[in-house]
């Protein structure tokens, strides 16, 4: 899941847990060792939501030099043992009550469910905490973890869940169902939401978008209960600008973004989706224009160079201007 820091983390409107990282780091959440050492995994979601006004703790899963999209990288991973000692550390302070929990990438099947383990612990002390999980398991047809996560994501992790976001790949794994067309989309939604998480986003699709093959096509659900307790859902469709780059953290944001504006805007999906976009779109493009100043002309911008522009992206976390609108769906 995520390199962080003890303890979890937690926001000021409430406390949250989080965890995540890229391929090729077991970790949970994001965590600031130093100004040296910290990447884009802690910056991604640390900084933006204590921007947003939250306060964050955190739990070391790794402690890495950098993060893994730099082609060398050092420190240690912590297992499982090791975060159930750090969780009874804070247990035996009583500072365990959390309003969020935010995971993430992982490698490991032990850690994976010690993480649920905490989080249905923290959901029984307090019934209201919103756990939210970035399913991370592959992308474009193929995983890039260990198959054995795959039964304890579908069976154990999704289940506790209340907001996912998976990419097409990981929606279609854990539902068994293609998705080739919207329909086969929100089909594919209602599967995810029977199984537990009450608002679904597929990050990324393969589906062609109506603005042409310079945007790709991203899809959410949000199913509530009226005071009469009858349920309604609510969809949206969401067409994304292609940038042709790789960056490292825009995951772990989206899903850190995702959680703020859902905390913000409860029953409002394509508000909370088009200030979440909105948000990816200000900070990657920042991201690049700078890359590419520094990288120079007809030069591909390095990993160093590409490194998210958080903190120059302040007024765009706090108050995006909307350039990236939702369009309801049936």
């Amino acid at each position: 899941m995520w390199a962080t820091r003890a303890p979890l983390s937690r926001y000021s409107c409430g406390r949250f847990v989080a965890g995540t990282g890229p391929p090729g780091v077991d970790q949970m959440t994001p965590a600031r060792i130093s100004d040296e050492t910290d990447d884009n995994c802690y910056r991604s979601k640390a900084v933006h939501s204590q921007v947003l006004g939250f306060e964050v703790d955190s739990i070391n899963s790794v402690q890495f030099s950098n993060h893994t999209g730099y082609s060398h990288w050092k420190g240690q991973v912590l297992t499982a043992d090791e975060l159930h000692v750090l969780y009874e550390g804070i247990k035996l302070n009583n500072v365990h009550h959390y309003d969020y929990v935010l995971t993430g990438y992982t490698r490991d099947t032990s850690f994976l469910e010690m993480v649920v383990d905490i989080v249905q612990e923290l959901k029984t002390a307090n019934p209201n905490l919103v756990y939210v999980c970035d399913p991370v398991l592959g992308d474009h047809g193929s995983m890039y973890v260990p198959q054995n996560l795959y039964p304890v994501y579908k069976n154990k992790v999704v289940p506790v869940a209340d907001i996912i976001t998976p990419n097409q790949f990981e929606a279609e794994l854990l539902t068994g169902k293609n998705i080739s067309t919207e329909k086969d989309a929100v089909e594919v939604m209602d599967l995810l939401h029977a199984m537990g998480p009450d608002t679904v986003v597929i990050t990324s699709s393969d589906l062609p978008s109506r603005l042409g093959d310079r945007f790709l096509v991203s899809l959410g659900s949000q199913r509530h209960v009226r005071p009469d307790g009858t349920r309604t859902t609510q969809r949206v469709r969401i067409e994304v600008p292609k940038v042709d780059a790789v960056f490292v953290g825009t995951g772990d944001l989206f899903a850190a973004m995702l959680l703020a504006w859902t905390h913000h805007y409860p029953n409002d999906l394509k508000t909370a989706c088009e200030k979440t976009f909105s948000v990816m779109h200000h900070v990657i493009q920042r991201t690049i224009s700078y890359a590419h100043e520094l990288a120079g002309p007809g030069r591909r911008p390095s990993p160093p160079q590409l490194e998210l522009r958080m903190i120059q992206s302040k007024a765009d976390i706090e108050d995006p201007a909307i350039v990236t609108e939702a369009t309801v769906i049936s």
